[in-house]
């Protein structure tokens, strides 16, 4: 199994911490499979710095798609794809 550390702005952080954000959708530039940890690190998006917050989760599923561009140019989905992860939080 893997461990694979991730960038996560500070709303998204807390949705998580909170328990209601249980998945995320990252552009597929790297690789992750059910079972892996995923280690989401708080991002302060207005200081450009980490806070030093993190989660440790278990990546429970992960789905490739290439049909949703909210956060990136469709020249980078073109070129890497977009994967849905669903976790949960190692307690």
């Amino acid at each position: 199994m893997a461990t694979i550390r991730k960038k996560t702005w500070k709303e998204y952080f807390e949705k998580v911490l909170a328990g209601e954000k249980k998945f995320d959708v990252r552009i597929a530039d790297f690789e992750i499979r059910g079972g892996d940890t995923l280690i989401l690190e708080e991002w302060d998006n207005d200081k450009k710095e980490y806070t030093g917050r993190k989660i440790e989760t278990t990546a429970t599923y992960v789905a490739k798609v290439k049909d949703m561009t909210p956060f990136w140019s469709q020249e980078y989905v073109d070129k890497y794809g977009l994967q849905v992860i669903q976790f949960e939080v190692k307690k």
